[in-house]
Protein backbone atom coordinates (compact mmCIF):
# COMPACT_ATOMS: atom_id res chain seq x y z
CA UNK A 1 0.00 0.00 0.00
CA UNK A 2 2.41 2.47 0.94
CA UNK A 3 4.40 1.78 -2.29
CA UNK A 4 0.95 2.69 -4.40
CA UNK A 5 0.84 5.86 -2.66
CA UNK A 6 4.55 6.96 -2.82
CA UNK A 7 4.42 5.69 -6.58
CA UNK A 8 0.79 7.62 -6.76
CA UNK A 9 2.53 10.78 -5.31
CA UNK A 10 5.40 10.74 -7.57
CA UNK A 11 3.14 10.41 -11.15
CA UNK A 12 1.76 13.70 -9.33
CA UNK A 13 4.84 15.40 -8.79
CA UNK A 14 6.16 14.26 -12.05
CA UNK A 15 2.44 15.28 -13.83
CA UNK A 16 3.36 18.78 -12.07
CA UNK A 17 6.73 18.80 -13.32
CA UNK A 18 5.92 18.46 -17.10
CA UNK A 19 2.95 21.01 -16.91
CA UNK A 20 5.66 23.61 -15.73
CA UNK A 21 7.79 22.55 -18.30
CA UNK A 22 5.18 23.02 -21.14
CA UNK A 23 4.02 26.39 -19.77
CA UNK A 24 7.60 27.48 -19.92
CA UNK A 25 8.37 26.50 -23.51
CA UNK A 26 4.74 28.43 -24.76
CA UNK A 27 6.31 31.80 -25.34
CA UNK A 28 8.59 30.06 -27.30
CA UNK A 29 6.46 28.43 -29.85
CA UNK A 30 4.19 31.47 -29.60
CA UNK A 31 7.01 33.22 -31.85
CA UNK A 32 6.38 30.73 -34.63
CA UNK A 33 3.76 30.67 -37.34
CA UNK A 34 1.39 27.77 -37.99
CA UNK A 35 4.29 26.93 -40.96
CA UNK A 36 7.02 26.62 -38.64
CA UNK A 37 8.27 30.19 -40.27
CA UNK A 38 9.70 32.68 -37.25
CA UNK A 39 6.96 36.25 -37.08
CA UNK A 40 8.06 39.01 -38.05
CA UNK A 41 10.47 40.48 -34.84
CA UNK A 42 8.80 43.54 -33.49
CA UNK A 43 11.12 46.87 -32.98
CA UNK A 44 10.48 46.25 -28.75
CA UNK A 45 12.19 42.83 -29.36
CA UNK A 46 15.33 43.75 -31.29
CA UNK A 47 16.00 47.40 -29.74
CA UNK A 48 14.84 47.62 -25.57
CA UNK A 49 18.39 46.26 -23.88
CA UNK A 50 18.26 45.30 -20.58
CA UNK A 51 19.58 47.78 -17.33
CA UNK A 52 23.05 47.89 -17.52
CA UNK A 53 25.32 46.65 -14.84
CA UNK A 54 26.72 49.01 -12.10
CA UNK A 55 27.92 48.62 -8.66
CA UNK A 56 26.55 50.14 -5.47
CA UNK A 57 28.36 49.68 -2.03
CA UNK A 58 24.86 48.20 -0.75
CA UNK A 59 25.47 45.15 -3.05
CA UNK A 60 26.46 42.00 -1.89
CA UNK A 61 25.70 39.95 1.53
CA UNK A 62 27.82 42.61 3.74
CA UNK A 63 26.97 45.65 2.05
CA UNK A 64 26.47 48.84 3.63
CA UNK A 65 24.39 52.08 2.61
CA UNK A 66 26.78 54.42 1.88
CA UNK A 67 25.60 57.87 3.92
CA UNK A 68 27.17 60.46 1.32
CA UNK A 69 25.25 59.10 -1.58
CA UNK A 70 22.05 59.03 -0.41
CA UNK A 71 22.19 62.66 0.86
CA UNK A 72 23.08 63.37 -2.62
CA UNK A 73 20.70 61.05 -3.97
CA UNK A 74 17.89 62.70 -1.89
CA UNK A 75 19.40 66.23 -3.16
CA UNK A 76 18.51 65.13 -6.76
CA UNK A 77 15.31 63.79 -5.96
CA UNK A 78 14.38 67.11 -4.21
CA UNK A 79 16.16 69.72 -6.82
CA UNK A 80 15.13 67.40 -10.03
CA UNK A 81 12.56 64.61 -9.42
CA UNK A 82 10.50 66.38 -6.68
CA UNK A 83 8.54 68.69 -9.52
CA UNK A 84 6.91 65.68 -11.36
CA UNK A 85 7.30 62.34 -8.65
CA UNK A 86 5.88 61.90 -5.17
CA UNK A 87 7.48 59.63 -2.47
CA UNK A 88 4.55 59.27 -0.45
CA UNK A 89 5.34 56.68 1.46
CA UNK A 90 8.47 58.36 3.19
CA UNK A 91 8.18 60.65 6.13
CA UNK A 92 11.00 63.82 6.67
CA UNK A 93 12.16 62.21 10.21
CA UNK A 94 13.18 59.12 7.95
CA UNK A 95 15.80 60.95 6.57
CA UNK A 96 17.71 60.63 9.70
CA UNK A 97 18.63 57.12 8.65
CA UNK A 98 20.76 58.77 6.02
CA UNK A 99 23.10 60.39 8.68
CA UNK A 100 21.23 63.62 9.46
CA UNK A 101 20.61 64.69 12.68
CA UNK A 102 17.31 65.74 14.10
CA UNK A 103 18.05 69.38 13.81
CA UNK A 104 18.79 68.85 10.33
CA UNK A 105 15.66 67.13 9.08
CA UNK A 106 13.80 69.76 10.96
CA UNK A 107 15.38 71.99 8.90
CA UNK A 108 14.81 70.30 5.51
CA UNK A 109 11.02 69.53 5.99
CA UNK A 110 10.65 73.54 6.95
CA UNK A 111 12.28 73.68 3.26
CA UNK A 112 9.13 72.37 1.61
CA UNK A 113 6.49 74.95 1.96
CA UNK A 114 3.74 73.19 -0.10
CA UNK A 115 2.49 70.91 2.72
CA UNK A 116 -1.31 70.59 2.30
CA UNK A 117 -3.36 71.38 5.65
CA UNK A 118 -6.21 72.65 6.83
CA UNK A 119 -6.18 76.02 8.86
CA UNK A 120 -8.01 74.59 12.78
CA UNK A 121 -9.61 77.76 13.12
CA UNK A 122 -11.27 78.83 9.69
CA UNK A 123 -11.37 75.31 8.42
CA UNK A 124 -9.85 76.40 4.80
CA UNK A 125 -7.20 74.59 3.14
CA UNK A 126 -3.64 75.99 3.44
CA UNK A 127 -0.83 74.92 3.16
CA UNK A 128 2.59 75.33 5.30
CA UNK A 129 6.31 74.49 6.17
CA UNK A 130 6.75 70.42 6.54
CA UNK A 131 7.49 68.80 9.90
CA UNK A 132 9.42 66.16 10.21
CA UNK A 133 6.16 63.91 10.95
CA UNK A 134 4.70 64.71 7.50
CA UNK A 135 5.36 62.66 4.69
CA UNK A 136 7.24 64.27 1.08
CA UNK A 137 4.03 66.26 -0.35
CA UNK A 138 2.92 64.83 -4.35
CA UNK A 139 3.90 68.01 -6.95
CA UNK A 140 -0.25 67.74 -8.07
CA UNK A 141 -3.30 68.15 -6.03
CA UNK A 142 -4.28 64.73 -8.02
CA UNK A 143 -3.78 62.53 -10.79
CA UNK A 144 -5.54 64.49 -13.63
CA UNK A 145 -3.75 67.41 -13.37
CA UNK A 146 -0.69 65.14 -12.80
CA UNK A 147 -1.75 64.03 -16.63
CA UNK A 148 -2.73 67.51 -17.79
CA UNK A 149 0.55 68.39 -17.00
CA UNK A 150 2.66 65.42 -18.52
CA UNK A 151 1.20 64.90 -21.68
CA UNK A 152 -1.34 62.95 -20.60
CA UNK A 153 0.54 60.10 -18.27
CA UNK A 154 0.45 61.02 -14.82
CA UNK A 155 4.07 60.65 -13.00
CA UNK A 156 4.10 57.77 -10.54
CA UNK A 157 5.26 57.46 -7.30
CA UNK A 158 8.68 56.82 -6.92
CA UNK A 159 8.67 55.37 -3.29
CA UNK A 160 8.85 51.93 -4.21
CA UNK A 161 10.34 51.94 -7.88
CA UNK A 162 12.96 50.02 -7.19
CA UNK A 163 10.72 47.05 -6.23
CA UNK A 164 8.37 47.46 -8.76
CA UNK A 165 10.57 46.48 -11.45
CA UNK A 166 13.10 43.48 -12.28
CA UNK A 167 16.72 44.83 -10.95
CA UNK A 168 15.09 47.66 -10.13
CA UNK A 169 17.82 50.30 -9.21
CA UNK A 170 20.08 49.48 -12.00
CA UNK A 171 16.61 49.99 -14.20
CA UNK A 172 16.21 53.39 -12.58
CA UNK A 173 19.62 54.53 -13.43
CA UNK A 174 19.82 52.63 -16.88
CA UNK A 175 16.39 54.98 -17.50
CA UNK A 176 17.85 58.64 -16.42
CA UNK A 177 21.05 57.83 -19.14
CA UNK A 178 19.26 56.28 -21.65
CA UNK A 179 18.02 59.42 -23.41
CA UNK A 180 19.21 59.32 -27.00
CA UNK A 181 18.21 59.73 -30.78
CA UNK A 182 16.51 56.66 -32.89
CA UNK A 183 19.33 54.61 -33.51
CA UNK A 184 19.83 54.51 -37.66
CA UNK A 185 19.92 50.89 -37.46
CA UNK A 186 16.42 50.98 -35.64
CA UNK A 187 15.28 53.24 -38.46
CA UNK A 188 16.82 51.35 -41.38
CA UNK A 189 14.81 48.27 -40.13
CA UNK A 190 11.65 49.26 -38.50
CA UNK A 191 11.03 52.84 -41.30
CA UNK A 192 7.54 53.12 -39.69
CA UNK A 193 9.16 53.43 -36.33
CA UNK A 194 8.64 56.69 -34.32
CA UNK A 195 8.18 58.54 -31.21
CA UNK A 196 4.76 60.89 -30.76
CA UNK A 197 4.36 63.91 -30.26
CA UNK A 198 6.05 64.77 -26.75
CA UNK A 199 7.62 61.32 -26.56
CA UNK A 200 11.15 60.71 -26.02
CA UNK A 201 13.56 57.83 -27.18
CA UNK A 202 14.97 55.56 -24.49
CA UNK A 203 16.46 52.26 -25.34
CA UNK A 204 16.22 50.88 -21.61
CA UNK A 205 12.25 51.82 -21.87
CA UNK A 206 9.83 48.58 -22.43
CA UNK A 207 8.55 50.27 -25.86
CA UNK A 208 11.15 52.61 -26.62
CA UNK A 209 9.07 55.78 -25.82
CA UNK A 210 8.66 57.75 -22.83
CA UNK A 211 6.57 60.24 -21.98
CA UNK A 212 8.91 61.84 -19.66
CA UNK A 213 11.67 64.16 -20.93
CA UNK A 214 15.44 63.81 -19.87
CA UNK A 215 15.42 65.02 -16.36
CA UNK A 216 19.19 64.72 -15.99
CA UNK A 217 20.32 67.13 -18.95
CA UNK A 218 23.71 68.72 -17.86
CA UNK A 219 26.51 68.22 -15.72
CA UNK A 220 26.59 70.49 -12.65
CA UNK A 221 22.84 70.63 -12.96
CA UNK A 222 22.56 70.22 -9.22
CA UNK A 223 25.45 71.55 -7.14
CA UNK A 224 26.13 68.86 -4.39
CA UNK A 225 26.86 70.28 -0.78
CA UNK A 226 29.83 67.99 -0.25
CA UNK A 227 31.57 69.19 -3.61
CA UNK A 228 31.10 65.73 -5.20
CA UNK A 229 31.27 66.51 -9.17
CA UNK A 230 27.88 66.32 -10.74
CA UNK A 231 28.15 64.28 -13.95
CA UNK A 232 24.97 63.09 -15.19
CA UNK A 233 26.30 59.08 -14.46
CA UNK A 234 26.97 60.54 -11.17
CA UNK A 235 23.46 62.38 -10.37
CA UNK A 236 21.76 59.20 -12.07
CA UNK A 237 23.56 56.55 -9.59
CA UNK A 238 23.06 59.16 -6.78
CA UNK A 239 18.83 59.10 -6.79
CA UNK A 240 19.05 55.52 -7.75
CA UNK A 241 20.51 54.46 -4.63
CA UNK A 242 18.24 57.16 -2.70
CA UNK A 243 15.14 55.20 -4.32
CA UNK A 244 16.53 51.86 -3.40
CA UNK A 245 16.74 53.22 0.45
CA UNK A 246 12.99 54.38 -0.01
CA UNK A 247 11.91 51.38 -1.22
CA UNK A 248 13.72 48.82 0.81
CA UNK A 249 15.17 50.72 4.12
CA UNK A 250 15.86 47.86 6.31
CA UNK A 251 18.02 46.46 3.27
CA UNK A 252 21.28 46.68 5.00
CA UNK A 253 19.73 45.69 8.57
CA UNK A 254 17.91 42.99 7.07
CA UNK A 255 21.24 41.22 5.08
CA UNK A 256 22.96 42.15 9.06
CA UNK A 257 20.76 40.23 10.76
CA UNK A 258 20.58 36.93 9.09
CA UNK A 259 24.26 36.17 9.03
CA UNK A 260 23.57 35.67 12.92
CA UNK A 261 21.06 33.74 11.95
CA UNK A 262 22.81 31.10 9.50
CA UNK A 263 25.94 31.08 11.99
CA UNK A 264 23.42 29.95 14.45
CA UNK A 265 21.80 27.67 12.20
CA UNK A 266 25.19 25.78 11.58
CA UNK A 267 25.99 25.64 14.62
CA UNK A 268 22.84 24.01 15.77
CA UNK A 269 23.31 21.55 13.17
CA UNK A 270 26.41 20.74 14.27
CA UNK A 271 25.26 20.27 17.82
CA UNK A 272 22.33 18.15 16.28
CA UNK A 273 24.57 15.89 14.78
CA UNK A 274 27.00 15.04 18.10
CA UNK A 275 24.01 14.73 20.08
CA UNK A 276 22.48 12.04 17.88
CA UNK A 277 26.21 10.78 17.51
CA UNK A 278 26.00 10.44 21.51
CA UNK A 279 22.39 9.27 21.90
CA UNK A 280 22.89 6.06 19.35
CA UNK A 281 26.51 5.34 20.56
CA UNK A 282 25.47 2.18 22.42
CA UNK A 283 23.21 1.39 20.06
CA UNK A 284 24.44 -1.52 17.50
CA UNK A 285 22.56 -2.82 14.94
CA UNK A 286 20.56 -6.22 14.95
CA UNK A 287 22.39 -9.35 13.49
CA UNK A 288 20.63 -11.02 10.43
CA UNK A 289 19.75 -14.54 11.60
Amino acid sequence: MIRLIAFLVGIGFAGVALISLIAGMGPAFSDLSNYGRFVKPTVEHEFHKSPKPIKFQHDGPFGTWDAAQLQRGYQVYKEVCSSCHSLKYVAFRDLEQLGYSPEEVKALAAEWTNIRDIDSDTGEAITRPGLPTDTFPAPYPNNVAAATANNGVAPPDLSLMTKARPNGTAYVNSLLTGYGPIPAELKEQFPEFSTPDGGHFNEYFPNLNLAMAPPLTLDGQVSYADGTEATIPQMAADVSAFLTWTAEPSLVERKQRGWPVVLFLLFATVLAYFAKKHVWSDTKPKKAD
